[in-house]
C-alpha cells in the first residue's frame, strides 16, 4: 500500500500535486512519502506482534538522513554494510545497541568503529573476518556480540545479481562449517555468541524459500543449544519483495508467519532487515519528457532521467511501472522511455505504453528503494534533488546537487 494515487487525472504524492512539486523543485526529483513508509513500518510490527523481536531497516536500500531519523523514531533498529552507513546511522541518534553490521569485506577500521560504538551486533562472513575482530577485540579490550551469516545454500528464486544464499554466492559461512566457528567464538574471552543470521536474496516474492532457510537455522540452533551455546536471536535478514508490475509478493504477515510459524515457542528473537519493501513504493522517481522521436523502427520518449539517477533497469534489466503525472484523453503510443545519458542502456522502460507530449511528466514508481543510494555523477550530472511529503506538507531533504560540488574535491593543476 502506498499513498501515490490519482484524483482527477492528477498524481498525487499524498495531498500534494506531484506535477506541481516537479514544476517547483525541478527534475529528476526523488518524491517519497511519509505515511507510506509508517505504513509499511507498522506492517511488520504487527506481523510480528507477540514475539520478542527487532526490525533493522536495511540503510543500503535507501540511506537519506531524513528517512534514517523517520526510521529510528518509528522504533526501527538498522543493518549497515559499511563504515558510511554506520556513521549515518550514529549521526542520526540511533541506539547502538539496535544496529546489526553485516557486510562480506569489513575492513579493521570498519570493525573497530563497530566495537567502539558498542553496536548490537556484528554478524561475521567467514573464518578470517572471525579472527580478525577476535584479535582487534583483544587490542582494544572492548567485547563483541557475535553472529554467523550462515548461507544455507537456499535458492531464494530470484535475479542472479541479488541471489545471496547459494553456495557459489560469496556471502556468509557454509552451514556445515558453523557449528565449529561457534565453538570458537563460544571459548574467546571477548567474543559472546548472540545470533544466527542469514541473508539469502533480495525481492522473493514466495514463503517457500525463507521457510526452508527458517528450518536450516533452527537445525543449527537445536544443535548449539546441546552443546549449551545460547543464541538470544535469529536473523532471518531481508529479501521480502515488492510489487513493481504483476508480482504478488507475501504481505509482511503472511512472509513472517512463515517463519514464526517454524520458530515455534522457542525462546529467541526475531530479527529481520528489511530494506527494499520499507522503501521501494514509498518513493517516486519523476521525470519531464524533453523530446518525443519516432524513427523506422520504434517511438523513443526521451527524459531528463537517466541511469545516473536510477540505474536497476539498466544494470538488472529490471522492470519499473512509468505512469503520467497528468492524464490526457489522447491515444496512449508504444515508446522506449530513454534517457540522455550516452549509453545505449541508458533507459527507464521498453515499450511502454503512454499519453505524453515534451513538458510533461512522467513518474517512475517503485524508485524509493536502490534509486537514489545507487546514483551516481556519470556524465557530469547532478544528483537529483529529494523531497519527503507529509500531507500537504514538503520538506526538502537533500538539495540538488550544484555543478561546483562535481568538482569540490578535486584539483586542476596548473601546467
Amino acid at each position: 500500500m502506498d499513498y501515490f494515487n490519482y484524483k482527477d487525472n492528477e498524481l498525487y504524492a499524498e495531498d500534494l500535486k506531484v506535477s506541481a512539486l516537479a514544476q517547483k523543485f525541478g527534475t529528476p526529483l526523488y518524491i517519497y512519502s511519509k505515511a507510506t513508509l509508517v505504513r509499511h513500518m507498522q506492517a511488520f510490527e504487527q506481523a510480528l506482534a507477540g514475539k520478542k523481536h527487532l526490525i533493522c531497516y536495511a540503510v543500503k536500500a535507501n540511506s537519506n538522513l531524513a528517512l534514517l531519523s523517520l526510521m529510528r523514531s518509528l522504533g526501527a533498529g538498522f543493518d549497515v554494510v559499511s563504515e558510511g552507513e554506520l556513521r549515518r546511522v550514529l549521526k542520526i541518534g540511533a541506539d547502538p545497541k539496535k544496529v546489526i553490521f553485516s557486510g562480506v569485506g569489513k575492513t579493521r577500521a570498519e570493525l573497530s568503529l563497530a566495537l567502539q560504538s558498542g553496536i548490537g551486533c556484528i554478524n561475521v562472513e567467514s573464518s578470517a573476518e572471525l579472527e580478525t575482530l577476535s584479535q582487534l577485540c583483544a587490542e582494544l579490550k572492548l567485547p563483541a556480540r557475535v553472529a554467523l551469516r550462515v548461507n544455507p545454500d537456499v535458492d531464494a528464486k530470484t535475479h542472479p545479481s541479488i541471489s545471496t544464499g547459494l553456495k557459489s554466492n560469496k556471502f556468509g559461512i557454509a552451514a556445515e562449517d558453523a557449528f565449529a566457528l561457534y565453538q570458537r567464538i563460544a571459548a574467546d574471552p571477548y567474543l559472546k555468541v548472540s545470533g544466527i543470521d542469514c541473508h539469502i536474496g533480495s525481492q522473493m516474492t514466495s514463503n517457500g524459500p525463507i521457510a526452508e532457510a527458517t528450518e536450516k537455522l533452527l537445525t543449527l540452533y537445536g544443535k548449539l543449544e546441546e552443546a549449551g551455546i545460547l543464541v538470544d536471536h535469529i536473523d532471518i535478514g531481508g529479501g521480502l519483495g515488492v510489487t513493481y508490475g504483476d508480482e504478488t509478493p507475501p504481505s509482511p504477515y503472511e512472509y513472517m508467519a512463515a517463519v514464526l510459524k517454524r520458530v515455534g515457542k522457542r525462546d529467541v528473537s526475531i530479527y529481520v532487515e528489511p530494506g527494499r519493501a520499507m522503501v521501494a513504493n514509498a518513493g517516486i522517481l519523476v521525470s519531464q519528457v524533453q523530446y518525443l522521436k519516432p524513427t523506422s523502427s520504434k517511438n523513443f520518449c526521451i527524459v531528463d532521467a537517466g541511469m545516473s539517477d536510477l540505474i536497476r533497469p539498466a544494470l538488472y534489466n529490471s522492470w519499473m511501472n512509468i505512469i503520467e503525472c497528468t492524464r490526457h484523453d489522447e491515444p496512449k503510443v508504444l515508446y522506449d522511455v530513454v534517457g540522455p545519458i550516452c549509453e545505449s542502456d541508458d533507459f527507464l522502460g521498453k515499450e511502454r505504453k503512454l499519453a505524453v507530449q515534451p513538458g510533461d511528466f512522467i513518474a517512475v514508481r517503485g524508485a524509493g528503494a536502490y534509486g537514489m543510494a545507487m546514483a551516481s555523477n556519470y556524465n557530469a550530472r547532478r544528483l537529483p534533488c529529494e523531497i519527503l511529503v507529509d500531507g500537504s506538507t514538503v520538506h526538502v531533504i537533500r538539495k540538488r546537487q550544484s555543478f561546483e560540488d562535481l568538482w569540490q574535491h578535486e584539483d586542476a593543476l596548473q601546467f
